[in-house]
């Protein structure tokens, strides 16, 4: 069933499913009525002779140069192949199909006066799941994501590249592939295409959702790492949370509770258990992981909006016969809400790597050294812990804010942007740190359990470690643990650990 565009606003159900895999899309009847209206508003318009920036006017610096009547096509031909300087690996296929979504549906609102057949043709791609090739880099957040979408319209020209199912091919065998003639390009079309900022907002939701899958793999870490210590359930009582009613804090605290409440471990020391208080990253979590639910949570509905926004430039009213130059290309909002999102990312490795440290530390956990049989001879979880800590280390790097660095560009017309592109671009890397951090805190966890046995822990917390065991099998002896790491934290990504904790971001909206 294909997703109907042009009714009802894109969801995060939409976004996921994007960026699962193929999607079919349809352009609903209103939006092919607005984008008709659009179309043929900027055409009256031109035809009354006014300057119109980008239309009939050079771009950026060169606004003040008029173009002549016979060449404004070739002008949009020119601005799609001059903007196609970005470098770097091509974004990955799940990216490429999100801009081609959320390009279609900003099109879609009626504002950008793009013809009919240049929109069908992208929905075309979409499709087929046929994939301009986008270098990754290049881009500055504004005016749009100008180089990357650039290398996308290069497709719609029968030039560039592009991919069909995984094998390189050329814009005009793309094309082709189709059936279709390359879109001959008129007025406004190419700055109507390469205009925006879907490449950033692609890039920062495709880093929103591995963070929030990420965020439940580590709630379900920390509850385990709890139990392990044989710590206390106390500081998720519900009571606390109620006297500092914080949304994320009172979810992280349910969850807590959830997946504790059972625990044969937890029985077995209510009572006699001289430790008065766990370290801050057990009794915290709450707090800290609540903090960052939030943060994430923001960042989604910041996101949400950009992805149904329109963000090209000028923009067409057809129903007030006006074009408006303006700046909504400016992707300020995504840069502060990446910057959200990196700073959750890495505060929750932060977190994850503090309660490996103590479930190897025997003073802490009240387990063997390193959590491993005959310490000294075996050395058991001592490097996992400083493969974490660097981790968390180049995360907390990663983590400084992109949104508040500016170069002009444009030769100073263009003099404040945001730098989202690569701010979102930067997530993609904390989230697979961030995955290696959570699964190592799983293996010191579920190792951590298997010392308590023949005790078990609650239902939820024995289902994930199943799972575990299935990845990684318990440790008698050294062995190599790179190839653990990785198998677990491939699930980590996937979704794997998350469904014991699951649609964390529809529980804060």
């Amino acid at each position: 069933m294909p997703l109907i565009i042009g009714d009802q606003p894109l969801t995060l159900a939409d976004i996921r499913m994007a960026l699962d895999g193929p999607i079919a899309v349809r352009l609903s009847p209103a939006a092919l009525k607005a984008i008709a209206l659009s179309r043929e508003a900027i055409i009256a318009l031109i035809q009354e002779g006014n300057p119109i920036y980008g239309v009939n006017t050079g771009f950026g610096k060169l606004a003040t140069t008029r173009i002549a009547p016979a060449d404004l096509s070739a002008l949009q031909v020119n601005i799609v192949r001059s903007h196609a300087a970005g470098v770097g690996a091509p974004l990955p296929a799940p990216i490429v199909r999100l801009i081609l979504l959320l390009k279609i549906a900003s099109l879609a609102r009626g504002a950008s006066g793009i013809s009919l057949e240049a929109v069908d043709t992208l929905v075309a791609l979409l499709n087929a799941d046929i994939l301009p090739v986008i270098p990754c880099q290049g881009s500055v957040g504004a005016s749009g994501d100008l180089a990357p979408l650039s290398h996308m319209s290069l497709v719609l020209i029968g030039e560039g590249n592009a991919t069909i199912k995984g094998k390189p091919v050329t814009g005009a065998e793309a094309l082709k592939h189709l059936d279709r003639k390359p879109v001959a390009l008129g007025p406004k079309e190419g700055l109507a295409l390469l205009n925006g900022t879907q490449v950033s907002t692609a890039l920062a939701l495709s880093g929103l959702l591995a963070a929030e899958r990420n965020a439940a793999a580590a709630i379900l870490a920390g509850a385990m790492s709890v139990d392990a210590i044989m710590g206390s359930d106390t500081p998720f009582d519900p009571r606390i949370h109620a006297l500092r009613p914080h949304a994320g804090q009172k979810l992280a605290a349910a969850h807590y509770r959830r997946l504790l409440a059972g625990s044969q471990i937890r029985a077995s020391h209510l009572t006699g258990d001289e430790r008065v208080q766990d370290p801050y990253s057990f009794r915290c979590q709450p707090q800290v992981m609540g903090a960052c639910l939030e943060l994430l949570g923001n960042a989604a509905k910041t996101l949400i909006v950009e992805a149904n926004a329109v963000s090209d430039n000028p923009l067409v009213f057809p129903e007030h016969h006006e074009v408006l130059s303006g700046g909504n290309f400016h992707a300020e909002p995504v840069a502060f809400a990446a910057d959200m999102i990196a700073m959750a990312i890495a505060e929750i490795g932060s977190l994850s790597e503090r309660r490996i440290a103590a479930l190897i530390d025997s003073s802490i956990s009240l387990l063997p050294p390193f959590l491993i049989r005959n310490p000294g001879l075996n050395s058991g979880f001592m490097v996992p812990q400083c493969t974490a800590a660097a981790l968390m280390s180049e995360n907390k790097q990663l983590a400084h804010p992109a949104s508040i660095d500016s170069a002009p560009t444009s030769a100073n017309q263009e003099d404040h942007v945001s730098m989202a592109t690569h701010g979102a671009r930067r997530l993609a890397l904390m989230n697979a740190n961030l995955s290696r951090i959570v699964a190592i805190e799983l293996m010191a966890a579920g190792e951590g359990i298997e010392f308590r046995r023949p005790l078990r822990s609650s239902e939820p917390l024995e289902d994930a470690h199943n799972i575990l065991r299935a990845l990684a099998a318990q440790r008698d002896e050294d062995r190599e643990f790179s190839t653990d790491i990785e198998a677990v934290a491939d699930r980590i990504a996937l979704g794997s650990f998350a469904h014991a904790v699951p649609h964390l971001l529809a529980e804060l909206a």
